[in-house]
Order: structure tokens, then sequence, then C-alpha cells
């Protein structure tokens, strides 16, 4: 893991050191990401710079950045798994790679392979890759986009970094809000591939390739999500070899590694194929606990742990841990992410980097194998629509008198937002069921939702929605969340589940297989039983949630609202008298309104931290406009 940069530019205003000065700038602003090293390339109108986070090799200097003789230059944020396997596919061909960094294999793979080179290429990452015989620069980004790259295409000139930070900094005075990208978020917490909160500047997408070339930018898909499904379900033998090979591949590392452990069955089942695979290494469990009873899972996971001989490790959290997270997060990150586990996730890697530069996480499996309580859901929708409309008025009188409560993932909850939307296609509901702030919300306060292309094969839903989740929420929100809240600390967070033989796997499992009855994950669950307690494997889902709500209505009460208040809010067309119904009506019970609240108080967080970036920009402008008047 490291953090990547660089500048392309075909102006000739752009001269060389004013390229190496914007690489720099980049390169500082992405510190956090490498504590072990950096580099720097620069050729006429291009500049190239990286920083590292040691977890191979950690004896010696070699940052992830490399020139071949070609003149192909590679700049990778990630790992390639699969280097060992290209290296011997090279010596057989007479071609031996002397760089021991798995980074090496990419250059000469290109040079033999031309654009269909990552297609051999196994292991999660974001690069850049620069060949001057053609004049081609290569954005791309591993298939499940657990790793992220922004690019900026301002004039003649590319701009490209591993955060949104780096290049703001990089691109000022040209930075604008995007309001077809602020809709986004406000609708899902996120900015979805391509776009950003910002104009000019872009996400590459998972399993993409953005080309760019004298004239002309192209994307291209280099993978696509398996469409082909088995009639029947595998047997959880036939997964178990795959499975222990992605949890041996990840770890394959030079320096210890711990897990993020809960007391859900995710990340219990990848602690026990890890301590499986590999039983002499030493492992600590590192566990987020809470105050209120209802959010807690530390008293599952400390158990499982010591059953797994793990070293436990707790970190609590408390509402007076949320205003100088969130801060220091948008600050280092320089864009908004609503997921209030955000704030946990980096204080547990926070105590984690004390210890480890690597950590194993569950995340995945949700999308992949049919976890989500929305899967239920969309199960069961069409049985709901189907009966007799004054059953469902006296059901729906019922379920809305229901009383707001402030513990975790209530039924009451998840039946509130079951009878919403009905009216809509499936994929349509899933994404208001999914929404941080409904489109009813977000008019109120001014902004227009966006507008989706819902189209899709009705008898293939839950295979729509899933995909949806994969493509747009899991890179986007929840490996962003990942990726920011611990390389913030210099901590690396791989997804066993999110192995390419993992994915393509669980892609083939049919619908009976993933969700039956009033069961998620059904096969996952199956598989689990051989290495887990049935009590694990059984016990209801909870996931990684924050008491927002409570916290909203107590210790974070007068912080939220100040943010709500905050004219930086009303700048971007936001309403702040509808920010303030909607705090009212959270204060009141009337409805939990805790996402909608958080997601607006991010945002006024994040555009606090735009204003001062503009500022700073123009003190340093006016500076050096003084120094050159005093020449």
């Amino acid at each position: 893991m490291c953090g990547i940069c660089g500048i392309l530019s075909r102006d000739a205003g752009h001269p060389l050191p004013h390229l190496e000065q914007k690489a720099q700038v980049m390169l500082q602003a992405l510190a956090h990401r490498g504590p072990h090293g950096d580099a720097h390339i620069s050729r006429p109108g291009l500049a190239m710079a990286t920083n590292r986070l040691a977890i191979r090799g950690v004896d010696r200097h070699q940052p992830p950045l490399l020139e071949y003789e070609a003149g192909v230059v590679v700049a990778c944020n990630g790992e390639i798994d699969n280097h060992r396997e290209l290296r011997r596919s090279f010596a057989e061909a007479g071609h031996d790679i002397t760089a021991t960094t798995d980074v090496a294999v990419l250059a000469p793979l290109y040079l033999e392979q031309g654009l269909s080179f990552l297609e051999h290429v196994q292991g999660v990452f974001a690069l850049a890759l620069w060949d001057g015989r053609h004049q081609r620069l290569i954005l791309a980004r591993d298939r499940a986009g657990e790793r992220h790259l922004y690019y900026a295409l301002i004039g003649q000139t590319v701009y490209f970094a591993s955060e949104l930070a780096a290049l703001v900094k990089a691109c000022q005075p040209d930075v604008q809000i995007d309001p077809a990208g602020l809709a986004h978020y406000l609708r899902s917490g996120y900015c979805p591939a391509p776009t950003s909160p910002l104009r000019h500047i872009h996400k590459v997408a998972p399993g993409e390739m953005v080309v760019i070339e004298p004239g002309s930018v192209r994307h291209q898909r280099y993978w696509h999500f398996p469409a082909e499904k088995a009639t029947t379900a595998p047997s959880t033998q036939a997964f178990d070899p795959i499975f222990r090979e992605a949890v041996r591949r990840q770890s394959d590392i030079d320096v210890d590694y711990g897990v993020l452990l809960s007391g859900g069955i995710d990340s219990a089942l990848m602690t026990a194929v890890a301590r499986s695979v590999r039983p002499e290494q030493k492992v600590s469990a590192y566990c987020i606990r809470f105050a209120e009873e209802s959010f807690d899972e530390g008293q599952y996971a400390g158990q499982l742990a010591r059953e797994l001989g793990c070293n436990f490790v707790e970190v609590t959290v408390s509402a007076q841990d949320v205003p100088r997270t969130l801060r220091e997060l948008i600050r280092a990150n320089g864009e908004p992410l609503a997921d209030p586990a955000w704030i946990p996730l980096s204080l547990v890697t926070k105590r984690a980097a004390q210890d480890v530069r690597l950590l194993l996480a569950g995340e995945g499996a949700d999308e992949l194998f049919g976890g989500y309580p929305t899967y239920l859901g969309a199960r069961w929708a069409s049985h709901y629509a189907n009966l007799p409309p004054p059953v469902k008025a006296l059901a729906q009188r019922a379920i809305e008198s229901l009383p707001t409560s402030d513990k975790k993932v209530t039924l009451s909850f998840l039946l509130k937002r079951f009878i919403r939307g009905q009216e809509l296609d499936g994929l349509a509901r899933h994404l208001l069921w999914t929404a941080s702030i409904p489109p009813i919300w977000q008019q109120r306060l001014g902004i227009a939702p966006p507008i989706d292309d819902t189209q899709h094969d009705a008898t293939r839903l839950i295979d729509t929605i899933q995909h949806y989740d994969f493509g747009h929420s899991l890179p986007d929100a929840l490996m962003a969340k990942a990726d920011r809240g611990a390389m913030l600390h210099g901590v690396e967070i791989r997804a066993p589940f999110l192995d390419q033989s993992v994915i393509e796997f669980a892609a083939t499992l049919p619908l009976e297989a993933r969700v039956r009855g009033l069961t998620t994950k059904v096969f996952l669950k199956q598989y689990a039983l051989n290495y887990l307690p049935k009590q694990v494997v059984t016990r209801r889902k909870r996931g990684l949630s924050v008491p927002l709500a409570s916290w909203l209505r107590g210790p974070l009460r007068d912080w939220a609202q100040a943010h709500l208040s905050n004219g930086v809010l009303q700048e971007v067309g936001i309403d702040l008298r509808e920010t303030q119904a909607l705090f009212a009506e959270h204060q009141s019970r009337v409805s939990d309104h805790a996402r909608a609240i958080w997601t607006l108080v991010v945002l006024s967080e994040w555009l606090q931290w735009l204003d001062s970036e503009r500022v700073a920009v123009s003190v340093a402008q006016q500076e050096e406009m003084l120094a050159q008047q005093s020449l």
C-alpha cells in the first residue's frame, strides 16, 4: 500500500519545474499513506511520485515507482498477488525480472500483452502507467474497487492521486462543486464512480482502465462481473480450497498482521480460516466496542477470539470521539463520506497501527453471498404487493405507528423501510431503502434527487441489486471507508472475500443458495459451520452500526445543530430552514433522521474544509505576487 500521484501536461505554460512542484504538493498531502520512503520520476511534460507502506520486502528501499528499460513507468498502490506466478512465466520465456518488488511484473506484462495486460493480474491495486513511446497514460483500478484513484482533466493537463485532498491542493483554483455529485452524495452518502463532489475531478471505476493519449480519453473495462449462474449450488468442499487460498495469498506478507473482528459471521469466518491456514502466525483481533448495549458486540467477539487463540484488543468509541475524528478524516482525505462507521473504523485502526501494518476484514461477503436485510425485502416485496388493498392499508398504519427506537437495526426500523416505495420498480425501491436522505427530504432541502436508469429484468431482481451494491456502495462507500480510515494511520485493510477467485465463485451461486425464505447467505452459513460454532453462524445479523440517533439527541446535539445551520450549506443550495425542520423532527422522535442529519453534518464539515483550502491558496497567491513585485 502507498500513495501515488502525478501530472501529465501537454501545455507549454506548465514547465517541468512547475509539474514537479505540484507533484510534491500532492505527495505531501498523501504522507500518511506511506511512512517508509518515497520516490519521484520526471520527464518532459510528466512528473510522478509515490510513497510506501512496506508490508513485503520491508528490509529494502523499493517505493512502488519503477521505470522499465523500454521507458515504461509504473506507479502502483496495492499488491500484485500473483507476481510470483508471473515471474516464473517470464523466466520460462527467458526473461528474468531482477527487481524484487511485486510491482516489477507490471511493465513487462504491459509490453508483452498491451492494453490487455490487466486481465492477467490478480490483486488489489490502483495504478498509473506511462508509455513514453505512445505518449500514453493508463489509469486503472482493481476489479472490486478496493483501492481508489482520482483524476482531473483541466485543459491539456491530467492530474491523478490516491486521495481527493491531494488533487484539491494541486488543482486550485479550478475547484468547483459539481451539482450532480452533490445530489448523489446527499442521496447515498457517497459519490459513486465516475463522479466526485467536484467538477473536473473523476474516479476511476472498479475494473476500468482510463487510457489517455494525445487527443483522446478512452474508458475500457478489463473485467466484468460474471453473469452465468449454476443451476444447483456447489458443495462447500468445492469452496474451501478457494477461500483458504484467498486468505493465504492475502496474508502472504513480511510483517505481522491482525484481523478486524466483530460478533458477526463474516469476520469470524475469515479469522477462523486465517488461523487454520497459518496456525503458527501470531494474530491480534481488533474489536470496536460501544457503551450502548444493543450496539456492542465485544462480548461475542472476545469469546471467539479466545477460542481461536487470538490476542483480543478492544477499542471503545464514544460520542466525544466524533467531532475531532470526523474533522481529522475530512482534512486528510478530502472527500465527504456519510457512513457513521467511518469514525470507529478509523479509531480501531489507529490502535492497531501500534502493532501491525495490515488488517484482514470481512468486507464483501454480504454483497457476494446475499447478506443484507434489503435482499430479503426485495424477495418478499412482491408478496406484500399482492395483498388486498385494505390489508396493506391496515399493515401500513400499524407499522407507521410503531415508536421510534434508538436501538440497533430494530424490527420497527426495518418494517418502516420495507413498506415505503412499493409503487417503485425493484431497483428503485432498493435505492430508496438504502438512501441516506430519501427523495422527499432531498427535494425539501432544495436539491433535486439524481435520476437513475433502473431498468432491469424483474425475474432477476436479487441479482440486479447485489450487482448494483457490488459495483457502487461496496467500492465507493465501504472500501473507501476502510481505505481512508485505515491509511490515515498507515494501516492497510485487505478483504479476502474480494479475492478474484472468491468473487467469481460466488457469482455463480443460484438464488436459493443466497436468499431462501427468511434466511440470508445460505451457502456461506453452511460453509461456515465447518469452522465456527452454530450459535455464531445463526446469530442475527447486526453489522457495524453507531448509536448515532441517541448521540444526536444527546451529547452531539449542539455540535450537529451548529453544522446544520452553517452558511456553507446554503451556499450550495440547501435550505437551512429545512435542515432545522429535519433536526426538530428527530429531536421530538417523530422520525429517526439520524442518517440524513449525519449526511448533512459531514457535508458541512467538508465544505468548511474546502473553503479553508481556497483561502490558503488565495493567501499563497497574494504572497507570491508580493514577492515578485519586490524583486
